[in-house]
């Protein structure tokens, strides 16, 4: 049962879903300098709803050594953060207002059964 979908609406009400663009990552390419660059799949539109971390999410953050505004955002979904055994630098999200957000961790990952993931996100330097 994806209680997310249940309370989404209630909660929009005060705090509305915002339809953002979400880039998954597929890795790095590596240039013939050595170099690396992040590689991403084309976007797709989501709706997410942003929320401040809660005492717990920030429990589980500590000692990441993340800097920068953090959030928690909802979203539908199995999303991914920085997964180094995969290669994977964590996926980015693109606000309506232009913002954007790397996803630094998985907080809450109920996709398989419920299909949403909640995740830490961290604002990044706008291209």
């Amino acid at each position: 049962m994806n209680l997310h979908n249940i309370v989404a609406p209630c909660i929009a009400v005060i705090n509305p879903m915002l339809t953002a663009s979400i880039q998954v990552s597929t890795g790095y390419t590596t240039g013939s300098d050595g170099l690396t660059t992040p590689a991403y799949a084309p976007a797709v539109n989501v709706q997410v709803q942003m929320q401040s971390l809660t005492y717990n999410d920030l429990y589980q953050l500590d000692g990441m050594d993340i800097n920068g505004e953090k959030h928690a955002m909802y979203i539908n979904g199995n999303w991914e953060g920085v997964v180094r055994p995969d290669g994977k630098g964590g996926d980015i999200i693109t606000m309506p207002n232009g913002d954007v957000y790397l996803v630094a961790q998985i907080l809450e990952n109920w996709a398989d059964t419920d299909g949403w993931t909640k995740v830490a996100v961290t604002r990044q330097m706008n291209p």
